[in-house]
């Protein structure tokens, strides 16, 4: 079993963690499924926004420490990686939205981080605690967190490995919301079905590719205003910016018409 429930309703497609029993506790079958199925969806023209959550009681509890004292005994370094699920969900061209929906520990938490947007629930616990366990985060975690609330907040988060709650997590800038848990998912599956109708897909993929490679780039400011003016020149004059705006004249839901399956072209790298 990969540990992975996948499902599809509306444009939103829900990825939950599912080992319930081991408090969705981390596998590297989990971390291959949830990788391939990132890449499925992010192909599937029928899928919008992708939210990932975990089976109750917990998102997850990181890794799966069944081992015992061998738990991370070392690998055979050709097979090794610290970075288990790939793409990442920062790599992918639709949303991903984590319904951090319980307790989220090592690398439940730096999993989350690489989503775009998370809801995390006010009373559970948040740890990157790999530097409690004798090893080190993982999941491009000394990245994201640094990235997503910045280098104090990595420091504290990273090196401690201390545990928080949702309001502190939201206090630090490393969630949205935090919200009771049992508000978490539905509130993102709210969020998730509104820009699953309203969102044009190109303008979602391109302004998320936009705003990651900025972070991983380094870009200068004018070098953002040439590429938002680049791909402004790839949507205007396309159907769906005169269906937006009809929509919106019109008072209803936009039809859009791109297809990021055969209109899809990547930004320039330079």
């Amino acid at each position: 079993m990969s540990g992975l429930r996948v499902e599809i309703d509306g444009g939103v497609a829900v990825l939950t963690l599912d080992r319930p029993q081991r408090r969705n506790a981390f596998t590297s079958a989990m971390g291959r499924a949830l990788g391939q199925a990132y890449r499925d969806l992010d192909a599937d023209d029928a899928v919008r926004v992708l939210v990932l959550t975990g089976a109750a009681p917990a998102f997850c509890a990181g890794a799966d420490l069944s081992g015992g004292v061998d738990t991370f005994e070392s690998p055979d370094g050709s097979m090794f990686s610290a970075s288990p699920v790939d793409p990442p969900a920062f790599a992918l061209r639709k949303p991903v939205i984590a319904a951090v929906n319980g307790h989220a520990i090592g690398i439940g938490m730096t999993l989350a981080m690489q989503a775009d947007i998370r809801l995390v629930a006010a009373d559970a616990r948040y740890a990157i605690s790999q530097v409690r366990l004798g090893v080190l985060p993982d999941a491009m975690a000394h990245w994201t967190v640094a990235h997503v609330a910045g280098l104090a907040v990595a420091a504290d988060i990273l090196l401690s490995g201390r545990t928080f709650d949702g309001h502190e997590a939201v206090r630090l800038g490393l969630a949205s919301r935090c919200l009771p848990t049992a508000e978490v998912l539905p509130a993102a599956l709210e969020l998730a079905r509104d820009m699953a109708v309203n969102v044009a897909p190109m303008s979602a993929a391109l302004s998320k590719r936009l705003l990651w490679d900025t972070a991983i780039r380094g870009y200068h400011p004018t070098r953002v205003a040439d590429l938002e003016t680049e791909l402004h020149l790839r949507v205007m004059g396309r159907p769906d910016a005169a269906e937006g705006v009809r929509a919106r004249l019109e008072h209803r839901e936009p039809v859009w018409s791109a297809r990021l399956s055969a209109e899809w072209k990547d930004l320039p790298k330079t």
